[in-house]
């Protein structure tokens, strides 16, 4: 619950620097961050490394680098609980592929429902910018998806840690076009680079030190539960910090969309959870 709390708070602020920087700027500094950070963590050059193990993990990086600008852009023009509710379909869509019996067809029908429920009831689609925060809140789900397939494979043939290291590592070099123009304007304000920093240490630092302890001390059940109670947090960080009163329609899809999160995170799979992903 914490470790959303802060990610969900880093993506408010962020939301607060899109009037001075584009969102995919403010991104790419979540991005960077993040890989000067876990590289100062991990120090990943102290492990062996093959050119496979460098490449799938880069492969990695990008796309939960692109997650998070896919992410980025859809928060500019949607809702912040909205938007992560759309996005969680990525982590249903994953436990629906890969599982069987009724609590996964009953998860995908309560999905459905909500996503139903936010785009015919909850939102204004003649507000400008809907249609497209809706497509890349979508397509951030389904960056999640590829993310948590390739993360399952790269955890289970080295340091997680590490590979994520190497991977944001990548993804900030990748995608410094996208913010090429107006990357360096933190440097030149202090107040504004120490803002995008607390976005890199919120979004990432500091929930995945709360997830290492929460996966020590707690079941794979009581954490899928709490998993999928984060829309939720999502949505009261919207509208506590940025004033974002939710639709009913919004309210009502939210609610199906996390009860179908918790009904696809069953104990036996584990959890589908990001490790400093937003």
């Amino acid at each position: 619950m914490f470790s959303g709390l802060s990610q969900y708070v880093g993506a408010a602020i962020a939301v607060g620097l899109f009037t001075l920087m584009p969102a995919t700027t403010v991104a790419w500094w979540r991005i960077a961050v993040s890989a000067v950070l876990l590289l100062a963590w991990r120090r990943p050059w102290r492990r062996a490394w093959t050119w496979r193990h460098l490449g799938s993990s880069a492969l990695f990086g990008l796309v939960l680098a692109g997650m998070n600008l896919l992410f980025y852009v859809a928060i500019d023009h949607l809702p912040l609980g909205t938007a992560v509710s759309l996005e969680y379909l990525g982590p249903v869509a994953v436990a629906a592929i890969g599982g069987r019996g009724w609590r996964i067809r009953l998860a995908i029908g309560v999905a459905l429902l909500g996503v139903l429920s936010i785009s015919g009831l909850g939102l204004d689609w003649s507000a400008p910018g809907t249609a497209v925060g809706v497509g890349f809140a979508l397509a951030a789900g389904a960056a999640w998806a590829v993310y948590i397939v390739l993360g399952r494979r790269i955890a289970a043939g080295r340091s997680g840690l590490d590979s994520l290291a190497v991977g944001m590592t990548a993804g900030a070099l990748v995608y410094v076009p996208v913010a090429a123009r107006t990357a360096g304007e933190p440097l030149a304000d202090p107040a504004l680079l120490l803002a995008v920093v607390g976005v890199g240490v919120l979004s990432s630092l500091v929930p995945y030190a709360i997830e290492q302890v929460a996966l020590t001390r707690l079941s794979a059940a009581t954490f899928a539960l709490l998993t999928s109670l984060l829309p939720a947090t999502s949505l009261l960080v919207g509208l506590v910090v940025l004033e974002q009163v939710p639709t009913t329609g919004e309210v009502l899809g939210l609610v199906l969309i996390s009860v179908a999160v918790a009904l696809a995170a069953q104990p036996s799979a584990g959890p589908p959870r990001r490790r400093s992903a937003r």
